[in-house]
């Protein structure tokens, strides 16, 4: 076997490897659609029958005939018993339209929250499929290809793969975390080499969008005891929102400080920012500012949840802040320092 044979046949071996690797990803994301699916049907069995509702504005009605006969028929019988009837059935009916009113509005919110049960369901089968269809043509055209194409073949399936991963894990968190199991695996972590690390993960791509990142660390060592996985995730997730949301051209800062036995760190931006409206809902999942979606790529809305339960499962908070749409953003992390 020649030298090329043998490198053509590691390509396709690893190529073949990211393809089962998002096989397992795919199963994982199936597993989250079902349960988005059986949350869907949960909604749906507590909408309140409308049949219901009519049965008991009908009982109404009649409660304010019998009320009106009773009043009619005051002057033929004892006006104290008669008085007592009337005062019941009025009490009665005043029930009766409480229990309606109620139905209906319990009614309006389960079809409130059906419709948004479709709706994140929708999107979350559409960004888990977005990827599928570039890598299926990727491992058809793989055959028929010559050697030296490979590598870049590689690097888009490890692409698509690792933004299958992220969705998923991003849901599986959101998940974990409304039904507190989350883990958090904790120990001493230096957080300077976490923030260095993050920074260097997120670096190369603000490179390819010609983003300006000025860094201010300290330089004294900064112990947490935390989950370094975790807090790279938390990084990450503001890096990548930065870059993201940062038009060709733009600036990011990070900025960290400590001081008081708590870790501080800024990550803003001169982005598209937040509006007003967004602003107080920006860490809800699946909330997306209106000139944000579509921006730059897709999402799901769920980054800032997973980083807003990550930071408080480490004893620390988490802001947005924004002056508007198109003056940028700024998010601070804060968390405690080990003595």
């Amino acid at each position: 076997m020649s030298k090329g044979e043998g490198q053509d046949e590691r390509e396709v071996a690893s190529a073949a490897h990211e393809l089962f690797l998002l096989g397992q990803k795919t199963v994982e994301a199936r597993a989250v659609l079902a349960a988005l699916q059986q949350q869907l049907s949960d909604a749906s069995s507590r909408l309140v029958d409308s049949q219901h509702v009519e049965q008991l504005i009908e009982a109404n009605q009649q409660l304010v005939l019998a009320i009106l006969l009773a009043q009619s028929d005051a002057v033929a019988g004892p006006p104290q018993e008669e008085q007592h009837l009337y005062q019941e059935l009025r009490e009665a009916n005043a029930q009766l339209v409480i229990a309606a009113l109620s139905a209906q509005d319990l009614q309006a919110t389960a079809e409130r929250a059906l419709g948004q049960q479709k709706n994140i369901l929708a999107m979350v089968a559409h960004e888990l499929r977005n990827p599928l269809t570039p890598i299926s043509l990727i491992a058809e055209r793989m055959v028929r290809l010559p050697s030296d194409q490979l590598p870049r073949m590689r690097e888009l399936i490890e692409g698509q793969v690792q933004h299958i991963s992220q969705l998923v894990d991003d849901l599986l968190d959101v998940s974990r975390a409304s039904t507190g199991k989350l883990r958090i695996n904790r120990r001493q972590v230096d957080m300077l080499r976490i923030l260095n690390a993050a920074i260097d993960a997120c670096s190369p791509v603000m490179v390819k969008r010609q983003q300006q990142l000025d860094v201010e660390l300290p330089d004294a060592s900064l112990s947490i005891n935390g989950d370094p996985g975790r807090l790279a995730q938390i990084l990450h997730n503001l890096l990548a929102n930065a870059a993201k949301y940062t038009p060709i051209g733009g600036r990011i800062k990070v900025f960290c400080t400590a001081q008081a036995g708590m870790l501080r760190i800024s990550i803003s931006d001169n982005g598209i920012g937040v509006t007003a409206q967004a602003l107080p809902f920006i860490f809800d999942p699946y909330v997306q500012d209106v000139h944000a979606v579509g921006f730059n790529g897709a999402g799901l809305g769920i980054g800032l949840t997973v980083v807003r339960e990550l930071v408080e499962a480490h004893g620390g908070s988490v802001t947005g802040m924004s002056e508007g749409h198109g003056k940028g953003s700024e998010f601070v992390v804060t968390l405690p320092l080990m003595d």
